[in-house]
């Protein structure tokens, strides 16, 4: 065993210099989110009598369970874990996830993983460096929230800052396995994030039919054992057992995996292409690489939007006579009506996350380059630009899709007039569009710089979930481009911002663009 784990310090070190970037930026945003939670909360919630009837509405109102979960106590922690835990833990696990395959099935498919192995390298050494590697990531994200939120309780601190870093750590050790089962790191981390999904509908399904995370559906996700945890609520640690036992029956069957298959090999390869290829040109390989993810966004999307609609009519209920949280909404919103101001927040949110597409599918073109993939597609009679332009349209056409989509799911939800829910989504795509541009502007111009993208569309994605919620200043507020979109619907169309916003993003294509063409690929 110690001759199959020889290197692994060094590799781990390796992947630590790696994701010097990137590890950061997940763990500062998701820290972030909560830790500004209890301000916003105590500003929301001032009294006892405001959180008694917060605590009333959302056991009465399946549809809040379901997307968020049941309350289990009226102090601040409590609330804080129930506002932000099911989503800080799917971050911590999208992390985790990526992190693993990043550092397994990425190398063992670039060819990297031979080479490496070709010197005095065990061969578990790789698969333990990445889950090492994701294991100092969820630390350090538990350690944040130990000490952040400790002035609300160290206990239960404690419990929400380990749950988090055990609901990362499931599926650092899954995403271990699927890599051992697949031989492309696309379909490990498409498996891996599908069934991340299917956590959430089974935690929201679960926790629409019962009050108190009680059902059996809710024990059958891990998001549902992070709830029932119950951090700041008479914590029961023995939960802290499920995850545990877990992660150790999925690291063992990973480690058993790997030493049954030969480096770049897995248990279910790729089905080898038809004698005759049907892809004729670079946009038809472009879209047969995305298309898994473009599907799996839309579907989420739509379905996201059907829940957010179906959450309108009660919208008032919940919020009652809190003129802080009106206020909220209405920053977020606009100075509209309540339902059209949560409409508006919510479609806002939304183009936030569809930034987050655009800048995972922007980003495919540095993975085609980095792996090699991109050069015997260019050593044909294929441009550069005529390569990225593929992959351009699958990226800033489906933000469009996604936004399509989800104002279609606000319109089933909502069940009231589609064209304005429709226009204010297609509003929130000039937004997107920067942010894509913006990705490629740093892939054409500063290639190794290409993933601090991600980092821009995380602090993208704070200052519109965190800022409005802190009321934080206009100038921070600015700093995104969706700080500068109409408030739609209930607000008034300003077609200005949207060109302005248009005009900069294909400024940013453009600038990006050429100097993909002017410099060297590299590989």
């Amino acid at each position: 065993m110690t001759t199959s784990l020889a290197g692994t310090g060094v590799l781990l070190r390796f992947s630590l210099r790696r994701d010097r970037l990137t590890i950061p930026v997940w763990v500062a945003v998701n820290a972030l989110m909560i830790l500004s939670m209890p301000a916003s909360l105590k500003g929301l919630y001032g009294t006892d009598a405001e959180r008694a009837d917060l605590i009333h509405q959302v056991a009465t109102n399946a549809s809040f369970r379901a997307l968020i979960g049941p309350v289990f106590d009226t102090d601040l922690g409590a609330l804080t874990a129930w506002r932000v835990g099911v989503y800080a833990g799917l971050v911590a696990a999208a992390m985790s996830l990526l992190i693993v395959v990043r550092h397994t099935r990425d190398e063992e498919e670039s060819g990297r993983q031979e080479l490496v192995a070709s010197g005095m390298v065990g061969r578990r050494a790789s698969l333990t460096a990445a889950l090492l590697a994701a294991a100092v990531a969820n630390a350090v994200l538990a350690l944040l929230v130990t000490a952040g939120l400790a002035g609300q309780g160290a206990v239960g601190a404690l419990a929400l800052g380990l749950g988090l870093a055990a609901v990362g750590m499931v599926f650092a050790t899954m995403a271990a396995i699927v890599a051992q089962l697949t031989e492309s790191a696309r379909l490990a981390r498409g498996l891996t994030s599908g069934i991340l999904g299917a956590a959430f509908v089974l935690r929201a399904a679960g926790d629409s039919a019962s009050d108190d995370g009680s059902s059996v559906l809710t024990w059958l996700s891990p998001l549902g054992w992070l709830e029932n945890l119950r951090p700041y609520a008479d914590e029961r640690w023995w939960v802290l057992l499920l995850f545990a036992a877990a992660v150790l029956l999925q690291a063992w069957l990973a480690y058993a995996l790997a030493g049954r298959r030969d480096v770049g090999m897995s248990f279910f390869p790729t089905r080898p292409g038809p004698a005759r290829g049907r892809l004729g040109t670079a946009g038809a390989l472009a879209w047969r690489l995305q298309r898994g993810s473009v599907y799996g966004w839309s579907l989420a999307f739509f379905v996201v939007g059907v829940v957010y609609g179906g959450l309108t009519d009660g919208v008032a209920d919940l919020v009652g006579d809190n003129k802080n949280a009106r206020e909220i909404f209405e920053r977020m919103g606009g100075q509209s009506g309540l339902e059209d101001a949560f409409l508006a927040s919510m479609v806002g949110m939304m183009g936030l996350i569809a930034a987050l597409y655009v800048v995972q599918s922007v980003l495919r073109l540095h993975g085609e380059e980095t792996s090699g993939r991109a050069e015997p597609v260019l050593a044909n009679a294929v441009s550069r630009l005529g390569w990225a332009a593929g992959h351009l349209v699958i990226a800033f056409g489906g933000a469009v899709l996604l936004m399509l989509l989800t104002g279609l799911g606000f319109a089933v939800g909502y069940g009231k007039e589609i064209g304005p829910i429709l226009g204010a989504c297609l509003v929130q795509v000039a937004g997107v569009w920067v942010i894509g541009g913006l990705a490629v502007l740093l892939y054409g111009l500063l290639p190794r710089a290409a993933m601090a993208a991600w980092g821009v569309a995380g602090a993208v994605l704070l200052i519109g979930w965190v800022g409005p919620a802190l009321d934080a200043p206009q100038a921070v507020l600015d700093l995104s481009p969706f700080g500068h979109l109409p408030k739609l619907p209930g607000g008034g169309m300003e077609w200005g911002p949207v060109v302005v916003l248009l005009g900069l993003a294909a400024v940013l294509v453009a600038a990006g663009l050429t100097g993909l063409r002017r410099r060297d690929m590299t590989a």
